[in-house]
C-alpha cells in the first residue's frame, strides 16, 4: 500500500498540506507571476482556501497526497507542489500542481523537491513510472523537468481544464541507472 508522510531535504521541508497552512501559502502566492501559466489563479485568501480544502478532500479519496514546501533556509513555506493521479493498480503517478514563489525560482528549491518525490516514488513505494506535467507555454517549468532528465513524451491536446498538457515522464530504470545521480549531482554542486 502506497504511504506518504512529510519529505525533508537540506534546504526544504514537504509538509503534508493543512488548513493551517492558509496564510503562510497565501503570502506566497501573492506576486501575479506565479499565476501567468498556471492552470488556475489565487487571488484572494478564499481562493487559497478553496485550493487547499479541495487538495485535501482529494488526499481523503487518496487520489493525491499534496504538500506545502517550507524553505528551511529562509524560515518559510514558499509554494506547493503533489503527488497526483496516484494508482497502485497500475504503479504509477503523476508530479504536478506546483507552484513557488518568484524568490525562490532558479534555487535548488525546486530541484530539491523533485529528487525527494522522486526519490520517496521509486524507492519507497517501488513505482515504476512517474509523471510530471505541465503546459506547452510554461516555457520555464518545460526547461526545469528537462534539467531534471524526464523524457518528453509529447502532447495531451485538452487534456485538463480544456488545456494541453506536455507530458514527461520518468521510469525506474531512469532512476536507478542515472537520473538519481544527476540529481543527487546538482544538489551537491548548488551553494
Amino acid at each position: 500500500m502506497f504511504t506518504f508522510d512529510k519529505l525533508e531535504g537540506k534546504r526544504i521541508e514537504l509538509l503534508p498540506l493543512q488548513t493551517e497552512h492558509l496564510s503562510p501559502l497565501f503570502q506566497a502566492a501573492r506576486d501575479p507571476q506565479i499565476w501567468e501559466l498556471y492552470p488556475t489563479a489565487i487571488r484572494s485568501e478564499e481562493d487559497m482556501q478553496a485550493f487547499i480544502a479541495k487538495a485535501i478532500e482529494a488526499r481523503e479519496r487518496k487520489e493525491q497526497f499534496p504538500f506545502a514546501v517550507f524553505d528551511k533556509q529562509l524560515g518559510k513555506v514558499v509554494g506547493s507542489t503533489r503527488f497526483l493521479r496516484i494508482s497502485e493498480e497500475n504503479n504509477n503517478l503523476n508530479i504536478r500542481s506546483t507552484w513557488y514563489a518568484p524568490e525562490v525560482w532558479r534555487t535548488r528549491v525546486n530541484t530539491e523537491a523533485k529528487y525527494l518525490m522522486l526519490r520517496h516514488a521509486f524507492e519507497t513505494l517501488a513505482v515504476n513510472r512517474v509523471e510530471i506535467i505541465t503546459t506547452p507555454d510554461n516555457l520555464r517549468s518545460q526547461r526545469a523537468i528537462e534539467r531534471l532528465g524526464a523524457v518528453r513524451e509529447g502532447i495531451f491536446r485538452k487534456k485538463y481544464n480544456n488545456r494541453d498538457y506536455i507530458i514527461y515522464s520518468v521510469i525506474d530504470s531512469d532512476w536507478h541507472n542515472d537520473l538519481k545521480n544527476r540529481l543527487e549531482g546538482f544538489l551537491t554542486d548548488i551553494n
